[in-house]
This record gives C-alpha cells, structure tokens and sequence, in this order.
C-alpha cells in the first residue's frame, strides 16, 4: 500500500498541501508542452486540480497520481502512477517531473516501483502508457521499463494521435 519508499525516494498520495507544487509542475515547461495546458493559474485551481483529479482518483479507484519526493531532502520533484483514460482497456502508468530533477534517474526509480505496486498489490495484468511522438524522453523511459510501442490511440479530446505501449 502507498507510501512506497525507494532508495532515494518517497511515493505517496497527494493532499491539497502540495497546491504549491501542483502548480509549480502543472505549469512547467514540459508540462505545457508534452501533456498540455490545464488551466491552472492560481493555488486555488491547483487545489481544486487535486481534489477533482488525484483526490477522486485515489478515492473511486484506489489508485491515481501519486507525489514523488526526493527522501532524503523531502523535496516534492514530480508525480507518478495510474490512471484510467475511457479509451484504454487497461490502466495506463503516467509521470511528469520538474526539469531541475530530470537526468538523476528519479522517475525510472520511481516508475520501477510503482508498476511492481501496480503488478503486486493492483493486480495490474497489462499496463499501457501514451506519449507524443515528439515526447523521446518519455519514450526512452518506457522502454527501460520494459514497454513497447504497439501503434497510435486517437483520444476524441486531442487533434494528433498518441503513441501507445505496452509492458507485455
């Protein structure tokens, strides 16, 4: 069960608390341009972002984005775990970090952890995950993890297709 500790990190759910750094990743520059703009411009709404989309997630299916700290300096650097998107026939593994955190390795730590959650206390059969083509960082990262592309998946809300993978 969340919290998870790793050697250098600490995964655990979000509280409304972590607005600060909601905002703060949520508005990020590969934020904005891997995953899009949500229209997050004060506390308030990074708030609500929590409450609406990580609180009620946790809440309606025991799983959701969870916050990924630095252990040894508790600095929150980025969010990781599952979701469910109505278009996937399988929870999907998402992940996003600060860009000051990037290149340590944090997020494969982070990501090898929680699909051994996902596999072990989930249940998780299958694991999908989508990026954009343009998105490598992400897509090296998913396949140190294991995953395959397996072809496109075109969610109504979005113009362009997303790239899907697979852990087998």
């Amino acid at each position: 069960m969340i919290p998870i500790e790793t050697e250098r990190l600490h995964i655990q759910e979000a509280t409304l608390a972590d607005a600060d750094f909601i905002y703060e990743l949520l508005n990020s520059p590969t934020w904005l341009e891997h995953i899009g703009d949500r229209g997050i411009i004060s506390l308030t709404d990074a708030a609500a972002y929590i409450e609406y989309s990580l609180l009620a997630s946790y809440r309606e299916r025991g799983f959701g984005l969870w916050m990924v700290s630095v252990k040894d300096t508790n600095a929150p650097l980025g969010i990781c775990g599952f979701l469910k998107r109505d278009y996937l026939d399988a929870p999907d593994i998402g992940f996003a970090q600060l860009p000051q955190f990037e290149g340590f390795g944090y997020m494969l730590e982070a990501c090898r952890s929680v699909m051994d959650y996902g596999v072990s206390a989930l249940n998780f059969p299958k694991v999908l995950a989508v990026t954009t083509s343009d998105n490598v960082r992400s897509q090296r990262l998913l396949s140190k993890l294991g995953f395959s592309e397996i072809g496109t998946v075109q969610p109504s809300n979005k113009e362009t297709p997303f790239l899907l993978f697979s852990n087998p």
